[in-house]
């Protein structure tokens, strides 16, 4: 949460919560707009969990118009997508998805899997919203790299959750060709598996749009990985968003932070969470007070009131 909290202009007072609503709350501001954080309560994980703090929001916040599922996740590169640590992925409606599947909620069939449900899409507001905002993109370029240094200005112990990232920290390696431990890095894997990638002529991270797998389990096997990424067209693996989509349907914004193998690591988690959020508030700028109030409530009223 503190990526997201670090976006924020003005840092608003907590209010009293619904008795029956147990999240921990940050409040503010981001350009006109009201923001409330909430997060998973530490080390949960899964589309459950995530299901939870949104009901319980709803009943604290009645009148939420947009909700936006921000963090980290699994990237799934390859010749068509060349997604690297630290670029953000977007999920967006593709080949009939509303750019969310629930990658363990169908059956195998063979080698494939068949989905046997379909996630809701994100309201048309916020789509038209992305429409926008990757037209500034392809004119003048992001501003992730940008608000992810003033993070930094602002907050500078921030620093110590992604010390020294550089595209040499970067390393990508062959589907096939697991993890050789017990050591914390891949200092003894084989540099010769490593896939070769051109560098890139900007520091500017990358942002995806595409479907996101999630599921209650974590992707960390590179054949697995790819095997369900190629059956899908998937950009990314993560935990929570399907426990959102079919009744609190929002967009999902993903830092890649790893590449959904067993060559996992820690080290790109908090810069891969500050361009999501970075993202965000280069939609949010994006976004009239007018175009949030075209936005349905998600739910008129769990509270009762």
């Amino acid at each position: 949460m503190a990526s997201a909290k670090a976006v924020l202009e003005e840092i608003h007072p907590n209010l009293a919560v619904h008795p029956r609503d147990t999240n921990n709350y940050i409040l503010g501001r981001i350009g006109p707009h009201n923001v409330v954080l909430a997060c998973l309560p530490s080390g949960v994980y899964g589309t459950t969990s995530a299901a939870v703090v949104a009901t319980h929001m709803l009943y604290t916040f009645t009148r939420i118009r947009i909700n936006l599922m921000v963090g980290i996740g699994g990237g799934v590169p390859s010749v068509k997508n060349d997604i690297r640590l630290g670029d953000v992925v977007v999920s967006s409606p593709t080949r009939g998805y509303g750019g969310v599947i629930q990658y363990d909620f169908g059956k195998n069939i063979g080698h494939k899997i068949e989905m046997t449900g379909v996630l809701n899409k994100p309201p048309q507001s916020l789509l038209v919203a992305i429409a926008r905002l990757r037209t500034e993109h392809l004119i003048g370029g992001n501003k992730i790299s940008y608000y992810v240094d003033e993070m930094l200005t602002n907050n500078p112990l921030m620093g110590s959750d992604f010390p020294d990232l550089c595209p040499d920290q970067d390393r990508l390696f062959e589907a096939d060709y697991d993890y050789v431990g017990p050591a914390a890095t891949c200092d003894q894997c084989d540099k010769t598996r490593e896939v070769v990638r051109l560098p890139r002529t900007t520091r500017s991270p990358k942002i995806h749009y595409g479907l996101i797998a999630s599921g209650n389990q974590v992707m960390r096997h590179g054949m697995t990985r790819d095997q369900l990424a190629n059956d899908m067209d998937i950009l990314c693996f993560e935990m929570e968003a399907a426990g959102l989509m079919d009744n609190f349907p929002c967009l999902v914004v993903r830092g890649i932070c790893d590449y959904a193998d067993s060559h996992k690591s820690k080290d790109w988690q908090g810069y891969a969470a500050a361009t999501a959020a970075g993202y965000v508030k280069d939609l949010l700028s994006v976004m009239s007070v007018a175009q949030i109030y075209s936005i349905p409530v998600v739910v008129p009223s769990l509270s009762g009131d």
